[in-house]
């Protein structure tokens, strides 16, 4: 193929939308993502976590794709048998939620009720089918490289049959019970609520002081609430027993208002004395602390909430009323008998629904329980020994403190959608059957009258049996013989409880063996100041449209580029745009080298290790192979960001602005050499990148393959090449730092021309004189003088330097002189200079007195404050450099 051809038949600017879709068909119709099974080889695992089957692409999913494709891809090329499992989740309470509301949308009036819930369970499952696949493919034009002939849904019959046969062996261990505790209710889903399912954000709120008198008539107790519409369940009230203010009212009773019932005052070291007066109403049935306290105290538990959120008949007077409308009525009884002392605007935090926002109200209720301690004391022992490291280390010490004070789990859920819990209750005899298979009778009594619990599990207990359900658990399958336990859980760590927790717990408890041995945490992503992303603030971007605009590969290395484990990173347009300028960077370096090999006169020999012995060809040589050596170790630590960050420098600097570059000139000039070189750089080069970038590195390594010689023995694909491996023979101190040297006497130039806005056209003029590398600078004069644009370049041997107005430059051992007499007006350029030092100056003052202001310092955000610093940091630097050129010029 001639220069012409290639360059016609190769576009100039990358089009990630011809090249995405194409591509991935190309790798599943290859088979690719599946992996084989090799007992000689210990394989990687990781099991993606399950997203909601109503969801769609968001950033969350997008960095653990990224993150997840990343590990997956880079360990297929190293040859490891690898499985990367996708699967989805059927998200109780948020698929109920959207089919009510579609149902409720279809103009009929009717509700689930109305349908009753063996049609509403079948009208779930059609919009299942019809929707549940979204995300999928959503994540497939992320580039995710998961073996989809293996994609599991908690519902499945593999994964149901786990749940139920692990809540059946948990009963009868005694693990799982029936008993009334508090849990989080939402009173419009009218279900209990996991903490995860709960949003905590800071709202203005109110705190009502309230008198609650003494029963002996001497005087009263003043308590602060933030919820008056409670006290009508109180059934104590509690301080620390350290408290002076107190010490004779622990055993006396207080009158509680409205009701008019005594109720005991507690002494309990939970009291903060610090909040409101240093007493604490207790209503141990909407309150979990609350609860506690009443356990210790023996206080009796009072609910006076209805499940949708109005008053029960043990709210005396106020029954029937919506609690918010009860909550006015009793303020203004309190005020009217003189019990209000007062009331004071407060930031409180308020829970909400993570569904409908409704705001939750904790309750007694009766429901089903994991007892958590003894399943999380194995879980403990395995981070402990190192069975399972977490990444980054510190989340250790997190992970340890929640599971030391580990509380029961509630587990039942008032939902139709989901694992329908495994208890038949007998009407016959009362007792209750706990089973994997349906039951047809009584286990206890033989009564063919049995009804099953109504109630679903939590969609955290199927998701907590992820690991080994969907390898086929408890089935002895193949699958879980050969991938079981996996190898990485890659997630976010806000989820390090909720989830990669019971995980742990409930691997160790059905397989004996932890579910995974490493743990990657990765960070939030917020915006570009620092912000929690979220569509109130409009601060949201779209993957999908970020994926249209800037390209799958953009957004992949925008969300994991420079990021590190557990530390949340910052997303704005500009990273976005930066990665694109990436892709396109290495295209346009991809469609240089190609070009070049295909107007080679003669075949250029498959990209082995060169032997040329030109000083640039081996400095490249050994710049490359030390950065695989970096990036090899960066990938071991799971440091991937920084192993991005390594290539990226490596490709944008080193081999495009400096080697190519430089290719170019002895190219032009008959030399031949570069071109060998070039190809090893490249197509090594798109295969550490490949992980990151699949589809542009995919692309121009095939594209390059087509103008290189092949044989049978070279992988189809880049994503089934072997990543390489570091050369260590390739390393040259020499040639570096000789090169160094080199590269730096050029930006010293260019950076002069630059400031004294000297046109491209214009020729320099420079002398040279060095203390030990004058053989480097004269052997690569070619290179200075077509990149620094200099004419004539000399090397001063002996003799004084030249005369005049000169710029000097000092570069390692090297100094470079430009006569400037000829080439600027240097009354012009002192004028300027000293114009740009005033204003250097004046904006170095104004910066100064801004950060010495304590009122911008304290009340400023951090990030605002810590930019202004870095623009301080920057105008004197200016300033310095400025002061430097005008004393060159005698100014």
């Amino acid at each position: 193929m001639t220069s012409t051809q290639q360059k016609r038949e190769f576009p100039s600017a990358y089009d990630h939308g011809a090249v995405e879709e194409r591509l991935y068909r190309w790798w599943m119709e290859q088979g690719y993502f599946k992996p084989t099974i090799d007992p000689d080889r210990e394989p990687f695992v990781i099991i993606m976590p399950p997203a909601n089957v109503t969801g769609e692409l968001h950033l969350g999913h997008a960095i653990v794709a990224a993150l997840e494709d990343a590990m997956t891809r880079w360990h297929r090329m190293r040859g490891d048998p690898t499985l990367w499992l996708p699967g989805s989740d059927h998200a109780g309470i948020a698929t109920q939620v959207v089919v009510e509301r579609e149902i409720a949308e279809d103009g009929n009036g009717l509700t689930r009720h109305d349908l009753g819930r063996e049609l509403f369970v079948e009208r779930v499952w059609e919009w299942v089918h019809k929707y549940g696949s979204i995300i999928n493919k959503q994540l497939q034009r992320l580039g995710a490289s998961c073996d989809w002939s293996r994609e599991r849904f908690t519902l499945d019959p593999g994964p149901s049959l786990a749940v139920r046969t692990t809540f059946v062996n948990l009963y009868n261990k005694g693990l799982i019970y029936r008993g009334e505790r508090i849990i989080n209710w939402c009173p419009r889903c009218a279900t209990a609520l996991s903490d995860l399912e709960v949003n905590y954000s800071e709202e203005q709120g109110k705190l009502y002081y309230i008198r609650y008198a003494f029963e002996d008539g001497g005087g009263h107790l003043t308590v602060a609430t933030t919820r008056p519409e409670t006290l009508l369940g109180d059934t104590g009230v509690a301080v620390n027993p350290e408290d002076p203010r107190y010490k004779d009212a622990v055993g006396k009773n207080v009158v509680l208002p409205v009701l008019g019932r005594a109720i005991p005052v507690v002494g309990d070291d939970a009291v903060d004395a610090s909040f409101g007066t240093g007493a604490l109403k207790v209503t141990p049935g909407h309150d979990v602390t609350d609860f506690e306290i009443g356990q210790r105290h023996g206080l009796p538990v009072v609910n006076v909430m209805n499940l949708d959120g109005t008053l029960n008949d043990a709210a005396g007077p106020y029954e029937g009323r919506e609690r918010y409308a009860a909550r006015e009525a009793i303020v203004e009884q309190l005020e009217r008998e003189g019990l209000l002392e007062r009331v004071e605007e407060r930031d409180m935090s308020l829970g909400r629904c993570d569904r409908c926002e409704t705001v939750v109200e904790p309750l007694v209720s009766k429901q089903w329980f994991v007892q958590m301690e003894p399943l999380a004391r194995p879980a403990i022992e395995a981070v402990n020994d190192g069975r399972v490291r977490l990444v980054p280390q510190r989340f250790d010490r997190v992970y340890l403190n929640w599971m030391e004070n580990i509380r029961d789990w509630c587990i039942s859920r008032q939902l139709w959608w989901g694992h329908r819990i495994p208890v038949w209750y007998c009407d016959g005899c009362g007792e209750q059957t706990v089973a994997i298979q349906d039951p047809t009778e009584c286990a206890r009594c033989g009564s063919s009258t049995i009804e099953q619990d109504p109630d679903v599990l939590d969609t955290w207990f199927s998701s907590a049996l992820w690991t080994h359900s969907t390898l086929g658990w408890p089935e002895e399958t193949e699958d879980l013989r050969y991938f079981y336990p996996t190898s990485v859980m890659e997630t976010g760590y806000d989820i390090l409880f909720f989830w990669v927790a019971r995980m742990i717990m409930m691997g160790l408890e059905n397989t004996g063996k932890v579910p995974f041995h490493t743990v990657y945490l990765h960070g939030l992503i917020r915006d570009r100041s620092g912000a929690k992303m979220s569509k109130s603030r409009g601060n949201v971007i779209d993957p999908l449209e970020a994926i249209d605009r800037y390209g799958a590969d953009a957004l992949r290395f925008a969300l994991t580029t420079g990021s590190t484990p557990g530390n949340d990173m910052r997303l704005g347009e500009e990273r976005l745009e930066a990665a694109r300028n990436f892709a396109n960077k290495l295209w346009n370096a991809g469609r240089y080298v190609c070009t070049a090999l295909a107007d080679a006169s003669e075949p250029v020999d498959w990209p082995a290790m060169p032997r040329s012995r030109h000083r640039e060809d081996r400095w490249i040589l050994s710049r490359h192979h030390r950065m695989c050596r970096q990036v090899a170790r960066l990938m071991e630590e799971f440091q991937f960001g920084e192993a991005e960050r390594e290539i990226h420098e490596f490709i944008w600097s080193e081999f495009c602005d400096w080697y190519i570059e430089m290719a170019k000139v002895r190219l032009r000039a008959g030399d031949t050499a570069p071109l060998s070189v070039l190809a090893h750089v490249l197509e090594r080069t798109l295969r550490l990148l490949h992980p990151f970038m699949p589809f542009v590195t995919e692309e121009l390594w095939q594209r390059l393959m087509g103008v290189m010689p092949r044989d049978a023995s070279h992988a189809p694909s880049i994503m089934v090449a072997p990543y390489p491996e570091p050369l260590l023979e390739a390393l040259d101190d020499v040639a570096e730092e000789e090169m160094g040297l080199v590269t730096d006497v050029i930006r010293a130039i260019r950076n002069v021309r630059a400031e004294f806005n000297i046109e491209s056209r214009k020729s320099l003029e420079a002398v040279v004189s060095t203390s030990g590398s004058g053989e480097a600078i004269a052997e690569e004069g070619e290179a200075i003088r077509s990149l620094a644009r200099v004419d004539p370049l000399a090397m001063l041997e002996d003799g004084a330097p030249p005369t005049g107005q000169t710029v000097t430059l000092v570069v390692g051992d090297a100094t470079v002189y430009l006569p400037m007499g000829d080439v600027v007006d240097l009354a012009a350029e002192r004028k300027r200079l000293e114009g740009e030092l005033a204003g250097s100056r004046d904006e170095v003052g104004r910066l100064e007195g801004l950060l010495g202001n304590e009122r911008f310092t304290d009340r400023a955000p951090g990030e605002v404050v810590e930019r202004e610093r870095q623009r301080l940091a920057t105008a004197r630097e200016r300033s310095g450099r400025i002061q430097e050129l005008l004393g060159q010029l005698g100014g």
